[in-house]
């Protein structure tokens, strides 16, 4: 016997988990079914809407002056600047104290470990005393053992793109690891825990340890900023601790896979699809579907009856009247390419090379153009779209990073555009339950 329910959701990261929270709120039953771990604790944990036009013009202070110019197929295109602002609103409301920027149009200007500076909505409130327009001078402390992030490096790139403030760069020694291979979180978890560690001078704890390695370094900054790694589950509270000792604002600053604020993003969402009754399965990919006629007699698209999933070998089939696919793209292995073809491995839903569909590519050779990525054509509701442009199937909406029609890396709008098009694709779900 299947498992029914009004909303499946096939994918469980940004995208996935808005789709089935704006479901959730039509007061349908919604589940989320995820093959793998969710790539958001590979993502720097910010909410990008639009740093860069298609064409390279930015960093935007203004990213909704831009979305009426975008081209025809952008997902943003697709669901309307109103969505887009409803769909950060929602995120807002889910996010709570945990990100700064809500009620505003306006990016904030965050800097990366990289010492580069992105244009985003929304941040984490860790970020927040970093910001690049801040004119306070900052010192950015690194670890001998944690090179991904090289502070005196970050520091020259931030002078070089022109911030308004003095930025300079240190590398100490993490109190109480000494290996240079040790996962982020056991960074964040002495300090959670302020476990003891020795030193120079003795024993001491995490966190005293690391101030007092810290406040020698200072020459009159007032704020500091660390690599991402300010604990997990008291992420707020160790950062108080630290700037209370220190004297100064104390702020993170994201960093690349893997990644404390995508984990602390991804706990966020799945606390809320708890809290909201939505059931979530993991570790299961879908491994077949059916189909059946929208109708009697019905000569138009056809409807997904069931999809058959595999938990731990058996499989299991569930059955809804509405789906909505959130697989991600190339990275999430939501779009799949070989030597033959590139294709969309649930459904077989129609993947174009984006020559075929989007005129504008072509002249993306010469410079001037922007590129169309590999992914799923939609309509204005997110249903995708055959090589025809008639629809795939009748109750199958799309969202996040298997839509075509953007480059996300060069527009800086990957999570916005999940976001966007995740909120939209739940409301008309639950909207077209019958």
């Amino acid at each position: 016997m299947a498992i029914e329910d009004d909303v499946l959701v096939v994918g469980g990261g940004l995208a996935g988990a808005t789709a089935a929270l704006a479901a959730a709120e039509r007061d349908v039953r919604v589940r989320l079914v995820s093959h793998k771990e969710s790539t958001l604790r590979h993502a720097s944990g910010l909410i990008d809407v639009l740093g860069y036009t298609p064409t390279g013009e930015g960093p935007l202070a203004d990213p909704f002056s831009a979305l009426a110019d975008l081209p025809e197929g952008h997902p943003y295109e697709r669901v309307g600047a109103e969505a887009v602002r409803d769909a950060l609103a929602f995120f807002d409301e889910i996010a709570g104290e945990a990100y700064a920027g809500a009620h505003t149009d306006a990016n904030a200007l965050v800097p990366t470990h990289g010492g580069t500076v992105k244009p985003t909505a929304r941040y984490p409130t860790a970020t927040a005393a970093g910001l690049a327009s801040d004119d306070r001078d900052a010192l950015l402390v690194g670890f001998a053992t944690l090179p991904d992030f090289e502070a005196p490096l970050a520091a020259a790139h931030l002078e070089a793109a022109g911030v308004p403030f003095d930025a300079r760069g240190v590398t100490v020694r993490f109190p109480g690891i000494e290996r240079d291979d040790a996962k982020v979180t056991r960074y964040a978890h002495l300090l959670d825990r302020d476990e003891p560690v020795e030193t120079a001078a003795g024993e001491s704890t995490a966190r005293a340890a690391l101030v007092e390695t810290v406040r020698s370094r200072l020459e009159g900054e007032s704020r500091v900023g660390f690599p991402a790694i300010l604990g997990d589950d008291s992420a707020d509270a160790v950062r108080a601790d630290l700037a209370d000792r220190l004297g100064v604002d104390v702020f993170e600053i994201p960093m690349g896979p893997p990644s404390l604020p995508g984990l602390r993003l991804e706990d966020l969402l799945f606390d809320a699809l708890s809290d909201a009754g939505v059931r979530v399965t993991t570790g299961v990919p879908v491994v077949d579907y059916e189909t059946g006629a929208d109708g009697a007699g019905s000569s138009g698209p056809a409807r997904i009856d069931r999809v058959t999933v595999d938990r731990n070998g058996s499989e299991i089939p569930h059955t809804a009247d509405q789906y909505i696919l959130a697989t991600g793209g190339l990275v999430g292995k939501g779009v799949q390419s070989d030597r033959e073809r590139v294709s969309e491995p649930v459904f077989d839903c129609h993947v174009p090379h984006p020559a075929d569909r989007y005129d504008w590519f072509v002249d993306d050779v010469f410079g001037d153009q922007p590129y169309a990525r590999f992914g799923l054509p939609v309509d204005r509701d997110l249903r995708p779209l055959d090589a025809d442009d008639a629809l795939e199937f009748a109750n199958l909406r799309a969202a996040g990073a298997v839509l075509g029609g953007y480059d996300f890396a060069a527009e800086k709008s990957g999570s916005g555009v999940s976001l966007a098009t995740g909120y939209v694709a739940g409301r008309r779900a639950a909207e077209g339950c019958r």
